[in-house]
């Protein structure tokens, strides 16, 4: 697999699990690639559904995504704190500058306090008899899902204090760098 460059703009491609496209953001800035770890930003990014839908994302982002754990994270930084949405999914992989992955519909909502919501449960209920996910899926999904509840509690990986200070610190590193040039 290959590693995207920091600093390098890919795009993110979001699957469902009979392979069809769900969704892409058009320009993510990497800010750490590793096998294991991508971590990317970005800031009013154009957004194409399925159904060729657009729309623009309202507030800059720090997206993390890891090749062993069945969920990203998108950290949106908005005015009263960051708020959090993690889609419960694939590992991600890299392939032809697309951060890719499944998306198993449910999501976790996080606010700035770190309670949560569990979210479309019921999407999931039904894409799973739809698309016939394996109960294997469904046992790796869960206990992903309590793996990511574990981190929200001990403020874990983006959920850390200090995580969204240094990724935008160098969210502005690589911007700064492009407006020079």
């Amino acid at each position: 697999m290959d590693i995207p460059k920091e600093g390098e703009i890919v795009q993110v491609h979001s699957y469902k699990h009979d392979g069809h496209i769900h969704r892409v953001w058009q320009e993510t800035m990497v800010l750490k690639g590793t096998r294991n770890i991508i971590i990317g930003a970005n800031d009013r990014t154009l957004v194409t559904e399925s159904d060729g839908r657009t729309w623009i994302t309202r507030e800059p982002s720090i997206c993390y995504f890891h090749a062993e754990r069945w969920f990203n994270i998108i950290c949106m930084l908005r005015e009263d704190g960051v708020y959090y949405y993690v889609n419960i999914s694939s590992p991600f992989v890299f392939d032809n500058n697309a951060i890719k992955y499944i998306d198993y519909d449910l999501d976790v909502k996080v606010f700035p306090d770190m309670s949560y919501l569990i979210l479309d449960e019921d999407e999931y209920a039904d894409h799973k008899k739809k698309m016939g996910y394996p109960e294997v899926i469904d046992k790796i999904l869960r206990r992903n899902l309590e793996t990511l509840l574990s981190w929200i509690k001990q403020r874990k990986g983006p959920f850390a204090p200090d995580f969204i200070d240094v990724w935008t610190s160098r969210y502005e590193f690589y911007k700064n760098m492009k407006s020079e040039k």
